[in-house]
């Protein structure tokens, strides 16, 4: 394997990214990078199903644990945080293993991306009037400012909402002229995804959500809750926190929180899947007991 080599593990939630992650740097003499936008977050643990450091296996993790919640995740700091991490893994003469579901973090990691500047006072204003308007009228703005955005964005995501305006009003440009149009590759990687078959995905997925509620969600959330892990900051939106702390403010019961946490984290793997398989250089692998040794095929 080339001593320059970075293998990525990407896809959807609940396919078992972080299994293969970790037998993958096990094997190789790797260590974990995150790309998970809120396994950034320290406490969201359970909700994000952070692997717990007793069953990391002594393997080095990095880009977790490194956000409160009351900070908002920034893509082009992590950019710059998580390759710097890349490069002293490789300097230690070890294997960067990157490992997540967040394709803008993904990309901005692995290829040639830049991002427009921010505007401190503008972000604030948009993200109070996300909180009072809701990201509906957000999205009908950008409609009008930029539709070509807003007809790729999903108006349910008022982070992407957001930022797009943003985006549009600091610069007068459409939003899409911020983004790359194909990816070029910034660092040489091997990317591979778990094509898990779509009923089972379904399942693995409400098997998760009854698993991160009967684990303590609850009693998680109610904590971040008291350190500041409220609108309008990311993450206060993360799937499964969002719909615990309906409970904990008596607008759902468990049940319907669970059931909650089951369709957004369906949705969210459509989303998932939708990104990463517009992308060729990705490597589909079905699920199986042989899977680390199909993965190590094709690494070279």
């Amino acid at each position: 394997m080339s001593a320059a080599q970075v293998i990525a593990v990407v896809g959807a939630t609940a396919s078992g990214k972080s299994d293969l992650g970790l037998a993958l740097a096990e094997a190789l003499g790797g260590e974990i990078v995150n790309a998970d936008a809120m396994q950034l977050y320290r406490g969201m643990d359970i909700g994000t199903a952070k692997t717990p450091v007793e069953e990391r296996r002594g393997i080095g993790h990095h880009q977790i644990d490194v956000l409160d919640v009351t900070e908002d995740a920034a893509v082009a700091a992590y950019q710059e945080a998580a390759r710097a991490d890349v490069a002293a893994i490789q300097s230690r003469g070890r294997v960067p293993i990157v490992v997540g579901g967040s394709g803008l973090y993904v990309r901005a990691l692995l290829d040639e991306m830049t991002f427009p500047e921010t505007d401190a006072a503008l972000r604030s204003e948009l993200e109070a009037r996300l909180e009072t308007e809701g990201p509906g009228l957000l999205h009908d703005e950008l409609a009008s400012l930029d539709p070509q955005a807003a007809a790729t964005i999903d108006r349910r995501n008022p982070r992407r909402v957001v930022r797009a305006l943003e985006v549009v009003r600091l610069t007068g440009k459409p939003f899409a002229a911020s983004q790359p149009q194909q990816p070029v590759a910034a660092i040489p990687t091997t990317q591979i995804a778990i094509d898990v078959p779509r009923p089972e995905l379904t399942e693995r997925i409400a098997a998760r959500a009854r698993s991160i509620f009967a684990g303590g969600l609850l009693e998680e959330t109610e904590a971040l809750v008291a350190a500041g892990m409220v609108p309008p900051r990311t993450a206060s939106r993360a799937v499964g926190y969002a719909q615990a702390r309906s409970v904990l403010t008596g607008e759902a019961t468990l049940d319907e929180a669970v059931e909650a946490t089951v369709i957004a984290t369906r949705q969210l793997a459509r989303r998932q899947l939708t990104w990463f398989r517009r992308d060729a250089r990705i490597h589909w692998l079905s699920p199986g007991d042989d899977l680390l040794a199909r993965a190590r095929t094709l690494i070279p």
